[in-house]
């Protein structure tokens, strides 16, 4: 059976384009011009993958991309848009979507990303998630993997598919720290080709989901510095070297000056 995917792109010359070089043998590829058009369509029929451009002249991609996720949430998204800055990536990955290409794009690119996200996507339904099914609890909150219920002091909590999986694989491993490549191994499969911020965007809008207070997280926390080699933390995340060591996740190095470090994530044991 092949694969299928929504194109949901205004631009009629980048459209075409992309319906004539990505349909082939086993690829079926269906185009719409507008934000409505293609939630309706996604809706109709089962997709593989959907390609969305940033801004559509009905509705923004941003709110697609939701719509799309709270519909559908194991298919991969793939933005398509003009708008690159640091800000805009970042949107978009925070709305949801899986990778991020700038135009103009090269077709050969589009065609690896988008090959790249249907193997991540076999993966998955050949059984990438094959963890124990038992009913797994962390403080206040309990997830079935058979079910894929999720729950907070009893009260029914909704995830989409990966932050599910994600939200199982660290309770799975309670007391062990990840880096976002490690995660993005584990939950998003081998040879993940967006952006590591995906991580963060997933792990914040699972505290805003299981969290008492976002802003303080007990949860899942981070542990900041690990990448300085002069500043190595201990085990249970606090320093063993620097003094310098802040929530805002700057820290000193042997040279004096401050380095903005990502660490991995964690998630601590809620009693």
């Amino acid at each position: 059976m092949g694969n299928r995917i929504l194109v949901i792109e205004d631009d009629p010359a980048i459209g075409s384009l992309l319906e004539a070089h990505l349909a082939g043998p086993g690829l079926e590829v269906a185009l719409q011009r507008n934000g409505e058009c293609g939630l309706r369509q996604a809706a109709a029929a089962s997709w593989d993958l959907y390609i969305v451009d940033r801004m559509l002249p009905d509705m923004d991609g941003l709110y697609v991309c939701r719509r799309l996720r709270e519909a559908d949430s194991d298919v991969p998204v793939i933005f398509l848009t003009a708008r690159d800055t640091e800000a805009d990536r970042v949107a978009g990955l925070d709305a949801g979507a899986d990778d991020y290409v700038s135009k103009p794009f090269g077709i050969a690119e589009i065609k690896a990303r988008v090959r790249a996200q249907l193997r991540r996507r076999a993966s998955r339904i050949a059984g990438g998630h094959s963890l124990a099914e038992m009913p797994l609890r962390a403080g206040a909150i309990r997830i079935d993997p058979r079910t894929r219920e999720v729950q907070r002091e009893g009260v029914p909590i909704a995830l989409t598919s990966r932050e599910f999986w994600l939200l199982h694989h660290l309770m799975c491993h309670r007391d062990r720290a990840w880096t976002r490549e490690q995660l993005l191994d584990r939950v998003w499969g081998p040879g993940f080709e967006g952006f590591a911020h995906t991580v963060n965007s997933h792990i914040n809008r699972l505290r805003a989901k299981l969290e008492a207070v976002p802003a303080e997280p007990r949860l899942i926390v981070t542990v900041w510095g690990w990448v300085t080699g002069s500043c190595p933390v201990s085990p249970n995340g606090t320093d063993r070297a620097s003094p310098y060591r802040g929530r805002c996740g700057y820290r000193g190095n042997a040279g004096g000056h401050l380095r903005r470090c990502c660490g991995p994530y964690r998630p601590s044991l809620l009693r």
